[in-house]
């Protein structure tokens, strides 16, 4: 009876484990990392992040739209166009941490 009423009930996830993954799960393009990692410098447009990572504008304005739908980036009209800006700096310290993460695994003989 256990069994039958496990399989019948709807996998739940907490909210904050799905919107975790999410920013995991788009983070996870080096693309959109990059494109994070310059935006925590300073403010930019999307042809200035093109140029600079010398990427399509069509590429970065997909990333900035997933970016942006995942609450971690906004932007601001201004009269050069759509300056986008991390939304809360928590992120520098979050990829802090993950790269450190990474860096001690890479030490680390497994």
């Amino acid at each position: 009876m256990c069994i039958d009423t496990m399989r019948s009930e709807k996998r739940r996830v907490p909210e904050i484990h799905y919107r975790s993954s999410r920013i995991c799960r788009v983070l996870g393009n080096p693309t959109a990392y990059q494109i994070v990692k310059l935006l925590i410098q300073n403010c930019h447009t999307p042809s200035a992040i093109a140029v600079k990572l010398k990427l399509s504008i069509t590429t970065v304005s997909t990333i900035l739209r997933h970016l942006r739908q995942i609450d971690l980036v906004r932007y601001e009209n201004l009269r050069e166009g759509k300056v986008y800006f991390v939304k809360d700096n928590k992120i520098v310290s979050v990829l802090d941490q993950i790269e450190a993460l990474v860096k001690r695994l890479r030490s680390r003989e497994y």
